[in-house]
């Protein structure tokens, strides 16, 4: 039987709130879950778990980490027991080789960024999952680089998602009032749209060198919710088509920008 080529998808994951809200993006989350093949498996990275090395869940039974705090009850109520797959963990050891995975059985498991969103995909819990942490130490190009060792992945059915927001400044969030978003917010998230399908050599992508887009450093103090774009951007071989799903800018300074690869 023939395997579609998975789609690979970048998820704006905004506030750990998404989680019970039922708004545009959460819709579209839900939505893409209804719409595409449904994958063997999914590999998920995730801002919120960023690491010195590289790691992968490689437990049958991943826990759901409740990384947040001041939230409702009802949220830390919620849990997503998808199974694990150390099978797939495996095989991201050797594709990434020779880059050192270390093989988690036990310290990390499922984290907001990741069941946040595959739990309006996939609500019932039941496609094999792993999770790969982002390295720290590591510059752009080199996230890159690994969504390209990834790419094979979709041709066997395996989707990969990546949740973070390319604008995440936390400090300069409006609360209150104005929630319009900055000048600098909106310029960063139209220079990323407006880049996603460059091609040329790594080194030079506009995406690669994010840092040099007009707003970066004020929508990108910390790098950590910008890099899993990366991973999708890497996986796209240059000809399908690089939609997007939904965006938006919440709150002044927090894109949920979502990119879809093929």
């Amino acid at each position: 039987m023939t395997v579609s080529r998975m789609p690979a998808l970048f998820l704006g994951h905004g506030s750990p709130m998404n989680v019970l809200e039922d708004n545009q993006y959460t819709q579209a989350w839900r939505q893409l879950g209804e719409t595409l093949p449904r994958p063997t498996a999914i590999v998920v990275v995730s801002a919120h778990w960023y690491t010195r090395g590289t790691g992968v869940t490689a437990m049958e039974h991943p826990k759901t980490i409740h990384d947040f705090g001041g939230f409702p009850q009802a949220l830390y109520d919620t849990h997503y027991p998808a199974p694990g797959s150390p099978v797939l963990a495996r095989k991201i050891l050797d594709l990434l080789s020779p880059v050192p995975v270390t093989l988690d059985q036990e310290a990390w498991g499922f984290d907001h960024g990741a069941w946040g969103v595959l739990i309006k995909m996939y609500p019932e819990a039941d496609i094999p999952m792993v999770q790969l942490s982002i390295d720290s130490t590591k510059p752009a190009a080199w996230h890159f680089e690994m969504g390209r060792k990834l790419a094979s992945l979709r041709d066997e059915g395996v989707m990969l998602v990546a949740s973070g927001n390319v604008v995440h400044n936390l400090r300069t969030v409006r609360w209150h009032g104005d929630t319009s978003p900055y000048p600098w917010a909106r310029a960063f998230n139209d220079a990323v749209k407006a880049n996603l399908t460059w091609q040329g050599p790594v080194e030079q992508h506009p995406l690669v060198n994010y840092m040099d887009q007009e707003g970066a450093s004020l929508s990108n103090p910390t790098p950590e919710h910008f890099l899993p774009l990366l991973y999708v951007l890497g996986t796209w071989d240059g000809h399908e088509s690089v939609t997007v799903p939904v965006d938006g800018i919440e709150m002044g300074s927090l894109s949920m920008l979502s990119v879809q690869v093929g």
